[in-house]
């Protein structure tokens, strides 16, 4: 079952990433990276 569950993570996210990303998407989601960073750091 957990196998699964990550094979189909896995899969979902490489499908996605072969998508093509608009300008305004990519910027988001470096928005969305740096928060995560930001709050990692404190």
């Amino acid at each position: 079952m957990l196998f699964r569950l990550a094979y189909l993570s896995m899969t979902n996210a490489f499908a996605l990433r072969l998508l093509p990303i608009s300008d305004q998407d990519k910027d988001a989601e470096i928005l969305v990276l740096q928060h995560q960073i930001t709050v990692l750091e404190r």
